[in-house]
């Protein structure tokens, strides 16, 4: 009589255990799922996107977009690292950048006095920390590929240093900063540059 007794406890104790892996299981597998092809958090390690992104801030990072739609002029991206920013900093190969995309494929690139051409028309940048005190280009972006560049763009480690982001390393576009909690909110993304001035007779 004991013995029957107890079977049905044991046996619910058994299926306690075996819902409780399956559940950790399913968890396991969304969350993982939802890292690899939705979205992850990250944070910023440098300065090199102030003002609009500064160090210690922990953003969610979208996956989404990309598999349906074109990156933009202006995405702030995450990606790993290109060929020759490795071969140049082999400890860097598992670390991921954080840039702004400036170029686009086929879109010739200049930068000189100041501001950033794009196919001879100036970018206009109200987002950056100040303007760049160097010059770049004039160089044509290659298919497939990105041109990015930080907002502190006189501190920024970016493509006017190591070439062009290919398409197939962008791993998201920064959506929305979750820390600090007073600046919580989307991340702005930026498209606009002006018309070249005509000239005059």
């Amino acid at each position: 009589m004991s013995e029957q007794s107890d079977h049905p406890s044991h046996q619910k104790t058994g299926n306690s255990w075996v819902e409780a892996v399956k559940t950790l299981g399913v968890s396991l597998l969304l969350a993982f799922g939802i890292r690899q092809f939705i979205a992850e958090p990250r944070y910023i390690p440098s300065e090199s996107m102030v003002p609009t992104l500064e160090v210690n801030d922990r953003l969610m990072v979208e996956k989404l977009s990309y598999l349906f739609n074109q990156p933009n002029r202006g995405d702030i991206v995450v990606f790993w690292p290109p060929d020759r920013l490795k071969q140049q900093n082999p400890e860097l190969k598992n670390d991921a950048f954080i840039k702004r995309i400036i170029g686009l494929p086929g879109d010739k690139v200049e930068v000189k006095e100041g501001k950033v051409f794009i196919n001879n028309e100036p970018l206009i940048e109200d987002y950056i920390a100040a303007k760049p005190n160097y010059q770049w280009g004039a160089e044509t972006v290659p298919d497939d590929s990105y041109l990015v560049l930080g907002d502190n763009r006189n501190n920024s480690y970016d493509s006017h240093f190591w070439g062009y982001v290919p398409r197939q390393n962008l791993i998201g576009r920064a959506a929305f900063r979750f820390w600090p909690l007073p600046r919580m909110g989307s991340i702005d993304h930026e498209e606009s540059y002006s018309s070249a001035p005509s000239s005059t007779p």
